[in-house]
């Protein structure tokens, strides 16, 4: 007869009875090598083999992720009395954690989630009294799982084990405040008094804790796209590591599910403070569990180091691939898209119009385009403008098929959080373009190339792939705001060329934002776009405008309210007649109208232009930086013939325009030629010696055209350089 003074986890308890066999067996164990090779069927080789041959996956596809985090939710609210039902709950759907039925015809066999954890439960609760039918036991059940990855075996028995806790635990809150808890407890013979288990379920909980820890390592090392780079050496340590901690971690459960049975049939007595059954019943179970504890700790310990040599070995092996993809010139895009969308999933996107799941091959010899942006995507107004330009734009047909464009939303921190989930739920269900599948496992090297490549700051850029998955473009956003579908294959040698053959016009104005006014540009129909926030200014301009349209001029006005457009612009929008304005555009188009604006400017700016060398840009920057002043800009399809009016200048100008002889006047110079020469009268007929020359535009030769020096008509020549 001897004593002991025993810790277990920080807690002492002085044992004043014999301390039995099982107690000094479990404390050599602690004492050795959680590996030491004892039993012939521990040898950890053996072990090995023995699980690879149980493991033959059926190409099945569980969600263990989020199956070992309703796991979690259901230990600690067992743990825990009166937690409150949190938004976890309501989030976790079976539905997202149901085994992937896609390939139906070859795995029209597989059982319903629940009917596979009913089956793991039944076969751990089964009574295991010696420690070879134990090991046999687990080996069944991995029999029993050999279809499923190494990660899902895991999260469906920890599933499992913890539900029975949990039912077990959710009866003893419920007792004796509940009539059934408590009517279920006493057929069931449950104690009343469990403040001397207290030491055992601590223990309990630590084991379900350390097994959950391990099961993590496993998830994590399981997402890893492994298949993408060579990491053969840490692969197959940690492997072993995996295939160890997997049998340890089910064996565990086991265990667990062994002691919430001893409980239920335990007389009063037995759970009695003083009780000397009660010291050998509930040091020995605690003492089981905490050696359990030790051995999974050490395991989840080695097995977490592994892991992340790992994960830093594949960053690393990523960045070198993708730094050596696009230094050369490959026979196609699948290589760099693979690597860009590394994963264990060969379908890493989706299709978000059909919300289809698609691989890469979906790409091939295409066109594609990366939206890289927040999860939140974009502002409302420039997603709906990039949709226009893109899907909908009017050569969106002819291009269909040659290029894509793939979203891939960067959270601003590393780790997603809930409202940054939604937002990406919310936008790939809506988007007629791809995305990616699981965006937050995509790998933090890939998104430390964009930043550091591609100068991703946060805000949203488009990168683009040529057919061969080359970079043709870092930022090809705003090439698409101004010219959408044209600007194909969108490269940056292709938006120098398309500057060169732009000048400052209507069309360029207008683009395809309205099929109205686009028309109405084809067709050559004078058109005057006006903005200001000035109501009374905006009531005189539009009546000027009203008399001249009422003597039979042809004139379309269209108000697009000034850049920052607030609730006060909406108002002015509303209370315009719409019988003068019958190409009045919505708020949302006027979106579109300043949106295409700025990304002209930017776009100019990107390529070193400047106000004082560039046309078009001073003209959009004087447009941009209007304050409250009221502007007009008339013009005639795609002229570069344009008259530009602000503050005072548009009335004044109209109200000398009405007070001349300006009926004539139009007849005899246009229009546009006739409002330029109303503050200073024109002399007619004789043509100036003055000369300008100004770069050719279609249209351009016809009509008359009059000096800015002396009012009188000049002729046109045609130049050739």
């Amino acid at each position: 007869m001897f004593y002991k003074l025993i810790y277990i986890y920080n807690i002492s308890i002085l044992l004043t009875v014999p301390v039995p066999p099982l107690i000094t067996s479990a404390m050599n164990l602690l004492g050795s090598d959680p590996f030491s090779r004892s039993p012939s069927y521990l040898d950890e080789d053996i072990l090995i083999r023995k699980l690879l041959l149980t493991h033959d996956p059926d190409g099945r596809h569980l969600d263990s992720e989020l199956l070992l985090r309703l796991t979690e939710h259901i230990m600690h609210c067992a743990t825990t009395s009166g937690v409150p039902v949190t938004s976890l709950v309501s989030g976790l759907h079976f539905g997202a954690v149901a085994m992937n039925e896609s390939n139906a015809e070859e795995l029209s066999f597989l059982e319903p989630l629940g009917q596979a954890i009913y089956e793991i439960s039944i076969q751990l609760l089964c009574n295991c009294s010696s420690e070879g039918t134990l090991h046999m036991r687990t080996m069944a059940l991995f029999d029993m799982l050999g279809k499923y990855n190494w990660d899902e075996k895991l999260a469906l028995v920890l599933a499992a084990s913890v539900t029975s806790y949990g039912k077990f635990r959710l009866l003893m809150q419920l007792n004796p405040r509940h009539p059934l808890a408590a009517s279920i407890a006493m057929l069931k013979r449950l104690p009343n008094d469990l403040r001397a288990l207290k030491p055992r379920f601590k223990a309990l909980s630590q084991l379900v804790k350390t097994m959950i820890d391990v099961s993590k390592c496993i998830i994590e090392f399981e997402s890893l796209p492994l298949s993408h780079v060579e990491l053969d050496q840490e692969i197959s340590v940690a492997k072993s590591y995996i295939y160890v901690a997997a049998y340890w971690v089910i064996r565990s459960a086991f265990t667990c599910s062994s002691q919430i049975t001893d409980l239920t049939p335990m007389k009063p007595e037995q759970v009695h403070v003083l009780s000397l059954q009660h010291s050998y019943s509930t040091v020995s179970a605690t003492w089981e569990l905490s050696s359990l504890v030790y051995r999974l700790s050490w395991i989840c310990s080695c097995l977490r180091r592994q892991v992340d040599v790992c994960h830093q070995q594949l960053e690393k092996k990523i960045w070198e691939k993708l730094s050596s993809l696009f230094q050369e010139v490959p026979g196609d895009n699948q290589e760099v898209l693979d690597t860009l969308f590394a994963s264990t999933n060969d379908l890493p996107l989706k299709d978000c119009s059909s919300q289809a799941k698609v691989g890469v091959s979906e790409l091939n010899n295409k066109v594609v385009m990366l939206l890289i942006s927040k999860p939140e995507l974009l502002p409302i107004e420039n997603l709906l403008l990039l949709v226009q330009q893109t899907y909908d734009h009017p050569l969106n047909k002819k291009n269909k098929g040659s290029y894509e464009i793939v979203w891939v939303p960067i959270p601003s921190t590393s780790t997603w959080t809930d409202a940054e989930v939604r937002s990406f739920k919310f936008f790939s269900n809506s988007l007629p373009w791809y995305s990616i599948r699981l965006p937050w496992l995509l790998s933090s090297e890939v998104v430390n190339y964009v930043k550091q490549k591609w100068n991703y700051t946060g805000e949203p850029l488009m990168a683009v792939l040529d057919s061969k998955g080359m970079v043709s473009n870092s930022n090809a956003i705003d090439m698409v705001m101004i010219w959408g579908a044209r600007a194909y294959p969108f490269s940056a040698s292709g938006e120098k060329v398309l500057w060169e053959e732009e000048n400052w016009t209507l069309q360029l104005m207008i683009g395809e934002i309205d099929t109205l006014l686009a028309s109405w540009v084809e067709e050559g129909r004078n058109i005057c776009i006006y903005g200001s926030e000035n109501q009374e200014w905006i009531q005189e301009f539009n009546s000027k405008l009203t008399e001249i349209k009422s003597a039979g001029v042809q004139l379309e006005m269209v108000y697009v309210g000034k850049r920052n457009l607030d609730e006060h612009v909406r108002n002015i929008l509303a209370s315009i007649p719409k019988e003068n304005h019958a190409g009045s555009i919505s708020l949302m188009k006027i979106h579109f109208f300043w949106l295409r604006l700025e990304s002209m400017r930017r776009s100019k700016l990107r390529l070193g232009k400047s106000v004082d060398t560039d046309h078009i840009l001073k003209e959009v920057s004087a447009l941009l930086d209007f304050t409250d002043k009221g502007w007009a800009i008339i013009g005639k399809g795609s002229s570069t013939d344009i008259v530009k009016l602000q503050g005072k200048e548009p009335v004044q100008c109209l109200n000398l325009f009405l007070s001349s002889q300006w009926g004539e006047n139009v007849a005899n110079l246009g229009f546009l030629d006739a409002i330029r020469g109303a503050p200073e009268p024109i002399l007619l007929p004789e043509p100036c010696g003055h000369s300008n020359v100004i770069p050719y535009a279609e249209g351009l030769i016809e009509g008359t055209a009059i000096c800015e020096k002396c009012k009188h008509h000049m002729k046109k020549y045609v130049v050739f350089e």
